[in-house]
């Protein structure tokens, strides 16, 4: 008898276990639970399945909260040697629709209206600027 409780009691607590996994699982903050609107206008990633990943997104953010903008940068798919890229743009109208594999990466004509860049590097590096484009 004293067996049977012992082995109810263990399965109890790996089944608790396996519950408190699973709805932490699904539960994980994401970019729908940011403080901004994010409207994904272009993306870029590379062909290459072997090497370094390359992605680059071109984004409309509605406001400029910068820890808000480096948190949607941290959500993005990053590949271990890789590189992802995200430039933020505050007007719909002057957001580039197009990216390309090589820097600037977009139209230079829009690189006036980039309020912040993100980058992860290929060690897991971050760097994030506001106004990238912009010479002091």
């Amino acid at each position: 008898m004293r067996s049977s409780y012992l082995f109810y009691v263990l399965i109890l607590g790996v089944a608790l276990v396996m519950i408190w996994i699973v709805k932490e699982s699904f539960t994980q903050p994401g970019i729908k639970d940011l403080e901004i609107d994010f409207e994904e206008m272009a993306f870029y990633r590379n062909e290459n399945n072997t090497g370094p990943v390359i992605r680059v997104y071109v984004v409309y953010a509605a406001d400029t909260l910068w820890n808000t903008l480096e948190q949607y940068g941290d959500y993005m798919p990053h590949t271990k040697y890789g590189n992802t890229k995200v430039f933020f743009f505050m007007d719909k109208a002057k957001t580039p629709n197009e990216t390309f594999p090589e820097a600037p990466y977009f139209s230079e004509e829009y690189q006036s209206y980039c309020v912040a860049s993100y980058e992860k590097s290929a060690m897991g590096g971050v760097k994030f600027a506001r106004f990238p484009f912009v010479n002091y």
